[in-house]
């Protein structure tokens, strides 16, 4: 296994290379380029200059005597574009050219030895929360969903309500692009239903696959957070059936799961160490973080130590110990501790103290039972 810590790049994270680098047990940097837009192709430089910032040392680090470096394996995210789900032309790009510039993409990503690619198949939005910063009785602050609000609030006012409180910074997987044409998006998908996305999907798959076996990289499906339908689009990676539907789609092992544990586990009837041990072949990338479910399908982000919340993490990573898991691992969302709401204000869910301690109970109990084992 590879500790994994995801990082939004210079001038676009408040945490920095030069922080994460002092968490112990982090081997891996998840990036992105994240000023593309869903169907870019992204540019082989762009690429190689951001695996090189990754990989590389400052001389100001190296006088200082820093020698620790990290690797650039896992990308987070490659977006799908929208004319992919919805299998037609839309927000002015064809299916086709979309998955040709994708291809592309995949094979920049694969020269420059990126070997893990997260991605999602969610219609229009990528995650979905209705409060960023929900108190919790310790003080600090959590993302945060009710699902009252979302039943009584369309897209745009959420988005908009959204987009106020990210300390202006950009909300990962809500891409400028597709926020600006929710009107359009949402008529698109009018009548679109389940069977639709898995034909869509199946087609995306059988473009994509053949040139990520060529190039060395895996594909790394996110499951529908939350996992099931919202605002009426339909979500096809949401169930453990989904789970199983959406890999007999393709049988290469370079098409498969980036299992997050946390999002697969908002709702209260998935088992997510049985998910764990049935996928375990298939799993590319996984995040592990925790939730309390709250009733009437609202639930809360808490620290990541099981007995915080409703996600068995400590038998996650047990299953992950005993079957000697060779992927990548990231602690995914943390609590917004000490002040950093007011004083270096993260992007939500994604601040530094939080996470740096997920990463080191994840890494303790991994420690544990590969010992035991």
């Amino acid at each position: 296994m590879k500790m994994g810590f995801r990082w939004y790049g210079d001038g676009n994270d408040t945490v920095t290379l030069d922080h994460v680098r002092q968490i112990p047990g982090v081997e891996t940097i998840v990036w992105s380029l994240h000023d593309k837009q869903a169907g870019e192709a992204w540019a082989q430089a762009e690429i190689d200059a951001e695996v090189a910032r990754i990989t590389g040392l400052s001389d100001e680090a190296r006088a200082r005597g820093v020698t620790r470096t990290f690797d650039a394996e896992v990308v987070e995210s490659v977006n799908v574009h929208e004319s992919i789900k919805l299998g037609r032309t839309v927000l002015g790009m064809g299916r086709d050219e979309a998955i040709e510039n994708y291809v592309t993409t995949i094979r920049r990503l694969g020269r420059a030895g990126v070997k893990v690619v997260c991605y999602n198949f969610m219609p229009v939005f990528d995650w979905l929360r209705t409060d960023l910063w929900r108190p919790l009785p310790d003080g600090s602050t959590a993302l945060f969903f009710e699902q009252a609000v979302v039943d009584a609030t369309s897209p745009e006012s959420l988005v908009a309500d959204m987009e106020a409180k990210t300390h202006g910074l950009t909300l990962p997987g809500w891409e400028p692009e597709r926020l600006a044409s929710l009107s359009e998006l949402s008529a698109a998908y009018e009548g679109v239903t389940h069977e639709d996305l898995y034909e869509h999907y199946r087609y995306f798959l059988d473009a994509v696959i053949p040139a990520c076996e060529e190039a060395g990289v895996r594909l790394g499906v996110h499951p529908d957070d939350p996992p099931f339908d919202v605002f009426g689009w339909p979500r096809v990676v949401s169930t453990k059936e989904d789970l199983a539907r959406v890999l007999a789609l393709h049988p290469s092992p370079h098409h498969g799961l980036t299992l997050c544990l946390g999002s697969f586990s908002a709702n209260p009837a998935h088992d997510a160490v049985d998910a764990v041990r049935t996928f375990m072949d298939r799993i590319h990338f996984t995040h592990v973080r925790n939730i309390k479910h709250l009733g009437g399908g609202d639930f809360t982000e808490v620290a990541h130590r099981a007995c915080e919340g409703s996600v068995d993490t400590t038998g996650i990573m047990k299953a992950y110990a005993e079957a000697g898991y060779q992927g990548y691992v990231r602690p995914d969302h943390g609590r917004h501790l000490w002040d950093e709401n007011t004083t270096n204000r993260p992007r939500p869910g994604y601040g530094l103290y939080d996470r740096a301690l997920g990463v080191q109970y994840l890494l303790g109990a991994w420690d544990a039972f590969r010992y035991d084992a």
